[in-house]
């Protein structure tokens, strides 16, 4: 058998971030942008006011300073209102400063105390003396033209792209999204919808893995289940274009294991996957391996608990890779054990747990058989046991993943 560690460098080896191309603003969040963007004008673009108020000379509102209303400023507005001493001009947030002001008076900071209507007032008392340039953002001050806003690297989040947009950008250069497929293969599997006769199960790792591609940042494109044929997997795996393929099923030793036989290395057709026994449980048949055309061809074993395992220890940091993150894997944490389990030997044990009162727990009695599906449903990480471990007791500190957690603390 190999490490976890083992097979997972030899399929990172393997990936290259998906080549950067151009996309709208719109349809870029989550994506990693692939060359810093700069500030196209300076920002703010010019001076304007930072409150709703009276543009006013700064010299004639003293408190107490009774100054005639001489013009109207709302925001978006193009016109610069000319006034002289005594006077002023109502304006808006955000709305330029006239050339002739050098402070603004809020409105609150005036007699009247709000605005009263559309139409602004003849006259207003000021009844607090603004400071000098007070309630002025000036152009630029924020960033001058040219200056870099959003560096390369950054994940695109509602923040950075309201930042790029403020720059004066609509597009930007961004790694895209892998386009992902799912093939679940087996005889056995039946529509969830349908009542199974003897030997039939319903098909749920399609959902399971297309769920969690989407959760890594991928975009699923196809979504196949098939019986136990090689004719109907070659067809099957033909006419996808994608840049990953996620098989589950028939990867093992079973005497019909058809992925095996389809993709297998060391098989009669020279297939591109190479197959290993794992150091891990669940999960230990796992195949991976690089398509002529560049795909990325991961084989997972078909238990569902296998399958949401192997996909967070392998093929989930591939995911990210292909997108360019640099955060490949989920938060860790160290934990007390809230109760013992045992622990197979030589093999690292991924176990799916729960968080109670700050301690670990598995999520089901029977441990971390693959078979153990309905725990699933229930755990929110995973422990991660050394293969030295032959039992975990109480007390005991654990390394957790945190899958479900982090998400509900982010």
């Amino acid at each position: 058998m190999i490490s976890i560690d083992e097979h997972r460098e030899r399929i990172l080896a393997s990936v290259t971030p998906l080549p950067p191309r151009e996309h709208a603003l719109e349809t870029a969040r989550g994506l990693v942008l692939a060359a810093p963007v700069s500030t196209r004008w300076p920002v703010p673009l010019f001076d304007n006011s930072a409150m709703d108020g009276y543009a006013v000379r700064a010299a004639d509102a003293v408190e107490g300073a009774e100054l005639r209303v001489v013009g109207d400023i709302p925001a978006g507005s193009g016109e610069d209102p000319r006034f002289g001493p005594g006077e002023a001009v109502r304006i808006m947030t955000g709305a330029a400063l006239p050339t002739d002001a050098d402070a603004v008076v809020p409105v609150e900071h005036t007699d009247l105390g709000v605005f009263t209507g559309a139409v602004p007032p003849d006259r207003i008392t000021v009844t607090r003396a603004p400071a000098p340039a007070a309630h002025i953002r000036r152009r630029g001050e924020d960033a001058a033209a040219g200056t870099v806003v959003v560096d390369a690297g950054a994940v695109l989040g509602p923040w950075q792209l309201a930042t790029i947009a403020s720059a004066g950008h609509a597009r930007v250069q961004a790694h895209p999204a892998p386009r992902a497929a799912v093939i679940s293969t087996g005889s056995e599997l039946v529509g969830a919808d349908t009542e199974p006769r003897r030997g039939q199960i319903p098909e749920s790792n399609s959902l399971l893995i297309a769920a969690a591609l989407r959760d890594a940042g991928a975009v699923v494109v196809h979504i196949g289940t098939v019986a136990d044929e090689v004719a109907t997997l070659r067809a099957e795996l033909a006419a996808i274009d994608a840049d990953l393929v996620v098989l589950s099923g028939g990867a093992s030793v079973g005497a019909f294991d058809v992925v095996k036989a389809v993709l297998d290395a060391s098989g009669p057709g020279r297939g591109p996957v190479r197959f290993d026994s794992v150091a891990m449980q669940p999960g230990k048949p796992q195949g991976f391996g690089v398509a002529p055309d560049g795909t990325l061809l991961f084989c997972l074993p078909g238990n569902p608990v296998s399958v949401a395992v192997s996909f967070e220890m392998f093929v989930r940091p591939a995911v990210r890779s292909l997108a360019a993150r640099v955060d490949l894997d989920r938060p860790r944490a160290t934990m007390p054990a809230g109760q013992g389990w045992r622990c197979p030997p030589g093999r690292t044990q991924v176990l799916p747990v729960v968080i109670e009162g700050g301690a670990v727990v598995p999520a089901s009695a029977g441990g971390s058989g693959s078979h153990l599906v309905a725990s699933l449903a229930r755990a929110t990480d995973f422990a991660i046991v050394p293969a030295e471990t032959e039992r975990v007791e109480t007390g005991d500190l654990v390394d957790v993943m945190l899958v479900l957690t982090e998400r509900e603390n982010s």
